[in-house]
């Protein structure tokens, strides 16, 4: 008898990758106190990037629902803006949100990418499951679990990424948000294992995104909702795969039509590590400056230089050669001449976050806006600078025990004389410098939420925030309450 049309297959014809991805998540958690701190950190810089993102037009007009007007009883939350939405439009929101000012963490390794964009359909999927559940009597998540999946998510995107480069074959970073937040949103609807495997392999069936919006000519905005739109994919499968749709057991290594074969150059993916926690302890903040995070220690050199700058009594019209020893992945990716078209361009431009920095001081997201890049000092002085590759720079950036992104930059000048070369090595939001980078990083999350509540809310919703043990054990449905401009 022929088995049943949508039959499941059996456990040992699925690929490895995707079992694994599946038995992670199904496992009892067993993270340390310290890696749900971090997580928490994560949370709300991530949360507060995203209503920072609330004050730019561009970000606000993809937002709200499909339909106009239209609202969902007991749908999702989007914090800071009074939607509650269906769960997948609600991830899309709150994706594109925390990843628009590209001001949050990040992970550097083969593949470049922000796990924290999973948080899109992690916070809308759980969101919504709490106020359903509540409305049949039965028990909410708690922002514990929110946690939970926001380091099982961190861990599946960041441990592929340390070993398989999907921007060496043109696919763009957010593929694997959509697979991470798949596995963790399956996980949280208590969909089967082998509707877990089916979800799984719906994601890397599913087409990929190409990085041109990353990359002159270009770049542009769709890099800022690129994740957003992931998530919420990631958030759609889940949910397709519950309603028991079929799956594809070697969607990666099928010949000829698997992913491997079609999108990676035949290459099957390799491993550093088995899952665990590792890219949620060593996750990197951006706390100083919104710049793509190869460039983030290069601000910071820069900053210094323009404190000596003017200590020294001297002007930039001055300056005749800029140096930048950095790391090779910077080079490839933020090593930009020419013209700049737009902000998202000149965040991926080192020059230009150099220039600014040297000019003003400071490195802010208004930075990147149209007014501001039409200094004509700006551009002159990208046309002084020279990136050039330090092999132990891109040693210690490959080197998981460091993890470096360093950057050195020396000022040279007309008349022949220069400053001395700096050298940043660690970015402030580096697991190096975390005692020095958490005051800073909950000092711009209580900064982010002036932008958007009044005084009294701001303090419910920091109270609870700061507090590890509250936070954990309040249904996500009151905490993400307490984000209602509303009140």
């Amino acid at each position: 008898m022929d088995a049943p049309k949508n039959a499941a297959p059996d456990a040992h014809e699925w690929d490895d990758v995707i079992v694994d991805i599946v038995d992670y998540v199904n496992a009892a958690p067993d993270f340390s106190t310290q890696t749900y701190t971090t997580a928490r950190h994560c949370l709300i810089d991530t949360l507060g990037c995203g209503l920072e993102a609330l004050e730019y037009p561009a970000c606000r007009k993809l937002l709200g629902p499909v339909v106009p007007g239209a609202s969902l009883t007991n749908g999702a939350k989007v914090p800071g803006t009074g939607d509650q939405l269906d769960p997948v439009k609600a991830a899309f929101d709150i994706g594109a949100m925390v990843r628009w000012l590209d001001f949050n963490d990040t992970w550097l390794a083969a593949e470049w990418g922000h796990p924290s964009d999973n948080l899109g359909g992690i916070l809308a999927m759980a969101d919504w499951l709490s106020r359903n559940a509540l409305r049949t009597g039965g028990e909410p998540l708690r922002m514990r679990d929110v946690l939970t999946a926001m380091i099982r998510a961190h861990e599946i995107q960041g441990c592929i990424a340390l070993e398989n480069s999907f921007n060496r074959v043109g696919l763009d970073h957010v593929v694997l948000v959509k697979v991470a937040t798949t596995a963790v949103v399956a996980q949280m609807l208590g969909l089967t294992r082998e509707q877990q495997l089916a979800a799984v392999s719906h994601a890397w069936v599913d087409g990929q995104s190409l990085r041109s919006y990353r990359h002159a000519p270009n770049a542009g905005s769709r890099k800022s909702w690129a994740a957003g739109d992931a998530t919420s994919r990631g958030v759609r499968l889940a949910l397709i795969a519950q309603s028991g749709e079929m799956g594809y057991p070697t969607a990666l290594s099928a010949k000829t039509w698997g992913f491997y074969d079609v999108s990676f150059d035949g290459k099957p993916f390799t491993f550093q590590r088995p899952y665990g926690d590792y890219v949620m302890d060593n996750i990197l903040f951006k706390i100083s400056y919104p710049a793509e995070f190869h460039g983030q220690t290069a601000a910071e050199a820069a900053i210094t230089l323009h404190q000596q700058l003017q200590q020294a009594g001297r002007d930039v019209q001055d300056i005749a050669r800029i140096t930048i020893r950095t790391h090779e992945s910077c080079i490839r990716i933020i090593d930009k001449k020419g013209p700049l078209h737009n902000p998202a361009d000149r965040d991926h431009c080192v020059q230009y976050m150099v220039a600014v920095a040297l000019l003003f001081g400071r490195l802010t997201s208004a930075d990147y806006e149209d007014d501001v890049a039409a200094d004509p000092r700006i551009d002159a002085l990208r046309n002084t600078m020279h990136c050039v590759e330090d092999p132990a720079f891109t040693q210690d950036y490959l080197d998981p025990d460091k993890r470096s992104i360093a950057n050195a930059l020396t000022i040279e000048f007309n008349d022949g004389t220069s400053l001395d070369e700096v050298v940043v090595e660690y970015p402030v939001g580096h697991k190096r410098r975390r005692a020095e980078g958490v005051p800073l990083l909950e000092d711009k999350f209580r900064a982010n939420l002036a932008r958007i509540f009044p005084d009294d809310q701001q303090s419910r919703i920091w109270n609870t925030s700061a507090d590890q043990a509250s936070l954990e054990q309040r249904p996500v449905n009151e905490y993400v309450d307490l984000f209602d401009p509303r009140g």
